[in-house]
């Protein structure tokens, strides 16, 4: 939202907002722009002579500007119906699936953009060239989008990518996830199953061959107007301790970001890449210069004895694609595994046995959650010994208290090793970076 706000201040409109909390980086750049509100619900703000409003989620049915504007009549959409609505005669991209939608519409943009093709987006995470998570231009002949299944606002149960009218789909994977609006797998299901109901004759939609959810989900669509295609990892290797890819005529090409999945995300660029007219050339120089979306396995430490990533995973099919990730990458390095249990479904007593399994190939596998967050989504408590059974194995959970996660981490870093952080949160305010540079 703080994206889209700076994006339309960029382009001549009179912006103003509201949010009852605003962080980092939001917070700053905002400030920088001359657009940070003060921190409140504030209805005398809602005027008559504004044009429209933009509803992002956080906002409640209840909220007393949401309800100003509504008695005033003034037209009302979601983020992304209003992004839907300005690109609806765009041709467009849209990611979408269950997880690595980030990653890839970040690769995507790279590679565009070292194409030299311009084109508007919208994506998740800070993309290293790239100003800021969105770009909306007065006329665009491309427009690359992260579709989002979570709910469009609370006006809205639409799900986001709903409001997209793809030429190009990317569906990466079908996985269970926000148990808060999807009580259950099926229920998860159905939003993709409606957004394939939807699609636009002549719409081309890539898969992840190796999916059996989303392969099962596809074949329901035999007779539809529309064309599918599997697309499955790229060939690869090993060379001089550092992945590489190969391309058709076995030429090998490195990359600076690893795994599996991401071997995947590879290889549905490059189908749509080329669906687009991009060279083979271009598509593997761009690929060998990707570092990858921020908080997407990133590289936050590292010395001689030891080297951190940090990644975004949550969901228990994200956790254990990076587990797995990270273990090929350093076969030979101890590794330490920790994830914070965050968003409403990890936190979820039923969702909670997804997640059996997803750290057995760590060396040291530690969970830790805050049971404020619980207090704040209204869940019920969570006994540790809970989250423990959930995960299987010999897995540690610590609740609440920050400074014990953090020596209870020192103290398993035993050199050579390897340290994943996992998290969608803010591990209680944890600072890793300075914490891991007092080691040093």
């Amino acid at each position: 939202m703080h994206a889209l706000a700076l994006e339309l201040q960029n382009m001549g409109h009179l912006v103003s907002g509201s949010d009852d909390q605003i962080f980092d980086p939001a917070r700053s750049r905002l400030d920088e722009a001359g657009l940070l509100p003060e921190e409140g619900w504030f209805e005398d703000r809602i005027t008559g002579d504004l044009d429209l409003v933009i509803l992002g989620m956080h906002a409640r049915k209840d909220n007393p500007e949401l309800q100003k504007a509504q008695a005033l009549g003034l037209p009302v959409q979601s983020f992304p119906e209003f992004l839907g609505h300005h690109w609806k005669k765009t041709p467009q991209v849209v990611v979408a699936g269950s997880h690595g939608k980030t990653t890839v519409t970040a690769l995507l943009m790279h590679t565009l953009a070292q194409a030299g093709r311009s084109f508007d987006y919208l994506v998740g995470s800070q993309v290293k060239g790239f100003d800021r998570n969105v770009r909306i231009s007065a006329s665009s002949d491309l427009a690359v989008l992260e579709g989002d299944e979570y709910l469009s606002s609370p006006l809205d149960a639409r799900s986001k990518f709903m409001h997209y009218r793809p030429k190009y789909l990317i569906l990466t994977g079908l996985a269970w996830d926000h148990a808060n609006v999807f009580p259950n797998p099926e229920a998860y299901a159905e939003t993709f199953r409606q957004r394939l109901r939807t699609l636009e004759a002549g719409t081309q939609v890539y898969f992840d061959g190796t999916d059996t959810a989303l392969a099962q989900l596809l074949a329901e669509f035999s007779n539809c107007s529309w064309q599918a295609q599997p697309y499955f990892p790229l060939d690869h290797d090993a060379h001089q301790g550092r992945p590489h890819f190969l391309d058709e005529e076995g030429r090998m090409h490195p990359l600076q970001i690893f795994g599996e999945h991401n071997l995947k995300n590879f290889s549905a660029v490059k189908t749509v890449c080329r669906a687009l007219g991009i060279s083979n050339e271009t598509i593997y120089d761009a690929f060998e210069r990707f570092e990858g979306a921020a908080g997407r396995l990133e590289k936050i430490w590292e010395t001689e004895w030891g080297v951190v990533y940090r990644d975004f995973a949550h969901a228990p099919s994200k956790v254990q694609a990076t587990v797995g990730a990270v273990r090929a990458r350093f076969p030979d390095r101890r590794l330490i595994a920790v994830l914070e249990l965050h968003t409403y479904s990890s936190l979820s007593q039923n969702f909670l046995k997804g997640y059996s399994g997803t750290l057995s190939k760590a060396d040291v596998a530690t969970v830790f959650y805050d049971r404020h967050a619980l207090e704040l989504k209204k869940l019920p408590d969570l006994p540790p010994e809970e989250v423990a059974r959930s995960f299987g194995g010999a897995v540690y959970v610590i609740a609440d208290d920050a400074t014990a996660l953090w020596n209870h981490v020192a103290s398993a870093l035993q050199a050579p090793f390897v340290l994943l952080l996992m998290s969608s949160g803010a591990w209680k305010g944890l600072s890793w970076h300075k914490l891991l540079d007092s080691l040093r």
